[in-house]
């Protein structure tokens, strides 16, 4: 088992990162140029199923749960799971001085299938693509909470 926690602070009211962050349609634009689809397949209540097709043309369909007044969002991906065995992702806010903390955690285990990287080559990736993408979430929330 893989496990990341990556964190920033964002300078904006609880409510308006937590809806910015998880509008999944705008995923393109808040993960720079990690994803080049993400689309709302279906939402029922707090759960948002939904397709990320990344810069290499690979899709997948993953589900997430919003808990608002919890301060939370959990998903994991659904299908297809290769090349992980499991994809659990936790999003938490936490307010502070400052704003809102921002904090991503997953857990994952790979497939033994997949030798091309380790779980901990992939921790590597998750770490660093979590820190530059933490960093335009930053900038586009504040931006857009400064111009309303």
């Amino acid at each position: 088992m893989a496990h990341t926690a990556n964190s920033i602070i964002i300078n904006a009211p609880y409510s308006r990162v937590f809806d910015i962050s998880n509008d999944i349609p705008r995923w393109t634009e808040l993960f720079g140029e990690e994803y080049k689809k993400a689309e709302v397949v279906s939402k029922v209540g707090n759960e948002i199923t939904f397709r990320l097709t990344d810069d290499e043309n690979k899709s997948w369909v993953s589900k997430r749960w919003l808990f608002k007044e919890q301060k939370f969002a959990y998903a994991q991906r659904w299908e297809p799971m290769f090349p992980f065995q499991y994809m659990k992702i936790i999003w938490l806010y936490t307010e502070v001085e400052d704003g809102v903390k921002m904090t991503w955690i997953q857990d994952f285990e790979m497939d033994p299938a997949f030798t091309k990287f380790s779980g901990e080559q992939i921790a590597g990736f998750i770490n660093k693509h979590s820190l530059e993408n933490l960093l335009i979430f930053k900038e586009i929330i504040e931006r857009e909470v400064t111009q309303k």
